[in-house]
């Protein structure tokens, strides 16, 4: 698929009830995220789901039964220059974790989006020390969007 140069198109899915999670918000997030990793054309797909449709992903996919809190992929085609993403993420998760952790689910959904697309931009959190830099980098863009530090926050659950 061709895009336009500098183009960041990005569409929401709603599967489930989130008037907490404004859509206005995480646009701004992946554009800021596409320009601090200088993608200039993509296409990005975030859904927010449900426990049971992310259980459902989760296990077709992974092959585990557990409740997650975001599934990203990379479906770009290498023959073409512009990035294709898609982002999924347990709006109900967001909520549970903003709670127990003393911030609101708009945040928590924002640390779940970044955590997915870096994940897709080449960072892991296999071992301790990479996944302190990604939770650190995460950190990092959250506070530069307003967020404050999410996955670092003062009450971690």
């Amino acid at each position: 698929m061709s895009k336009t140069p500098g183009t960041i198109s990005i569409r929401l899915i709603y599967e489930t009830p989130c008037h907490d999670i404004a859509p206005a918000k995480l646009k701004r997030l992946v554009r800021q995220v596409c320009r601090q990793f200088r993608i200039s054309r993509a296409t990005v797909n975030i859904a927010l789901v449900s426990d049971k449709t992310i259980r459902t992903l989760h296990k077709k996919i992974f092959r585990s039964a557990k409740i997650t809190d975001v599934i990203s992929f990379d479906l770009s085609d290498p023959l073409e220059k512009s990035r294709f993403f898609d982002i999924i993420i347990n709006a109900g998760q967001a909520r549970r974790q903003a709670r127990r952790r003393g911030h609101i689910a708009q945040a928590e959904a924002a640390l779940y989006l970044v955590h997915g697309l870096l994940h897709q931009l080449g960072f892991n959190d296999a071992t301790e020390a990479q996944a302190r830099r990604m939770h650190l980098q995460e950190d990092e863009i959250l506070r530069d969007a307003g967020f404050g530090n999410v996955y670092y926050s003062a009450k971690k659950g």
